[in-house]
């Protein structure tokens, strides 16, 4: 099954952009705010893209497309692991990222915002990393 992952490259892209003009910004500073909201908001669709694609990978090595469907994000990565497709390491930080937006998610405020921040740039790593596995999955 080929594995699309244009529009996870195109939110990687947006959130190592928005994230660069976030710290070349000063916090007092109005567009301080809309960088800090735009880098939340491709957090969160790089980590749901992530998940239904490592999905459509898996789903070849299961009986029935259901069954993958039905899996958790956690059980999709750690399924990843199983494969082959992602290392031990990788699958605990992909975790941890989806533990801290659960974690926060009640609290779309400064501290929520600020926790996600300082996890971006081992996120934007891992999901770079994530998308090239996928695109050497659909060259196989």
């Amino acid at each position: 099954m080929s594995v699309d992952t244009a529009f996870l490259d195109r939110c990687i892209d947006t959130l190592e952009n928005g994230y660069g003009l976030l710290l070349e910004t000063p916090l007092d500073a109005g567009g301080y705010d809309l960088y800090s909201a735009a880098c939340v908001k491709e957090f969160e669709l790089i980590l749901e893209q992530s998940g239904k694609l490592l999905r459509k990978v898996l789903k070849p090595y299961y009986h029935s497309s259901l069954s993958v469907d039905k899996m958790t994000f956690k059980d999709v990565f750690r399924n990843a692991v199983l494969r082959d497709l992602l290392n031990i390491d990788a699958c605990e930080r992909w975790l941890q990222y989806r533990d801290n937006r659960n974690n926060t998610a009640h609290d779309y405020g400064e501290h929520f915002a600020e926790e996600t921040l300082q996890l971006l740039p081992g996120f934007i790593d891992d999901a770079r990393a994530l998308s090239a596995l996928l695109k050497i999955h659909n060259a196989e």
